[in-house]
């Protein structure tokens, strides 16, 4: 029996519940490892809907073995160009990938998390997803009402476009505009595009700068006289979200050096929200780690 062939949608199950690339990359080995070990079990039947099961209980299992936080520490972004090389994945839309969605999420309990899942992305019915925990259909649907109703409490107000499965037209343009004005360390046309209330984030750093006048700091401190060098620019996308991968060319050195993601969520014609990642993921995205 051949489990290959439902890797990427498995991974792209488990980093929903687990919000973590790394993290949905060793669940998905556990869940082989396990199909593996009850093989035997097996009656034969829907080896997809038997595969998602073991799945959903592994990430179960893992959440519930992670300390609760308000703010995501281990919040990692999917790459565009992972989801668009596998068929079964390529239709995702991006809500059901969107950051914001992801952190909301790891709000509700694993097992709400799992049903609401089930539900709503998978597009199980009741009976299917009550099936995928060994719990009652009256307790799925319990499950399902109680993690709406949280979401709503969690998740941006503002939603244009999130059925979208690529970055639109507008949000390439403020990406573009994004690295133009970092790549000539220009702050008041980065400021230009910032909505007033933006918000920035660095996973795992837990501190959050909200409004433009704590983005002019940081602005002021990466673009200043006394900046740690030049910057370069390449777009990618993540979690179907305009993104720009950062290189840094320190003073004496001749080649540009991989330094951070940044993943961008739009809202009208304005960046809402910037968060801000490592460069450990870069050779999932296909970038290069020096730039000369």
């Amino acid at each position: 029996m051949t489990y290959e062939q439902y890797r990427r949608e498995l991974h792209v199950h488990c980093y929903r519940m687990l919000a973590s690339y790394e993290q949905a990359e060793d669940a998905v080995q556990e869940t082989f490892l396990r199909a593996w070990r009850n093989r035997d079990t097996f009656d034969g039947g829907n080896t997809r809907a038997w595969l998602y099961k073991i799945a959903t209980n592994v990430c179960v299992d893992q959440a519930r073995s992670a300390r609760a936080r308000t703010e995501v520490a281990w919040l990692t972004p999917f790459p565009d160009r992972e989801l668009d090389e596998d068929p079964l994945v390529a239709a995702v839309a991006r809500e059901t990938v969107e950051l914001a969605f992801l952190v909301a999420l790891q709000v509700l309990p694993p097992r709400q998390r799992a049903v609401l899942l089930a539900r709503e992305v998978l597009g199980m019915p009741a009976a299917d997803a009550a099936r995928l925990l060994d719990i009652s259909v009256a307790a799925a649907n319990s499950a399902v009402q109680r993690a709406r109703a949280t979401l709503r409490e969690h998740l941006p107000s503002h939603r244009d476009d999130w059925a979208a499965r690529q970055p639109s037209a507008a949000e390439r343009d403020l990406l573009a505009r994004f690295i133009d004005a970092h790549e000539r360390c220009d702050a008041a046309a980065a400021m230009a595009i910032a909505a007033e209330d933006i918000r920035v984030t660095m996973p795992p750093n837990p501190l959050v700068f909200d409004g433009r006048g704590r983005l002019a700091t940081l602005l002021d401190r990466g673009f200043g006289p006394d900046r740690d060098g030049d910057w370069r620019l390449v777009p990618t996308a993540a979690n179907r979200m305009p993104a720009a991968a950062s290189y840094l060319r320190r003073p004496g050195d001749s080649e540009f050096r991989a330094f951070k993601l940044d993943v961008l969520r739009v809202e009208g014609e304005r960046i809402a929200e910037i968060t801000t990642f490592g460069y450990a993921l870069f050779d999932h995205f296909g970038l290069p780690m020096l730039l000369r």
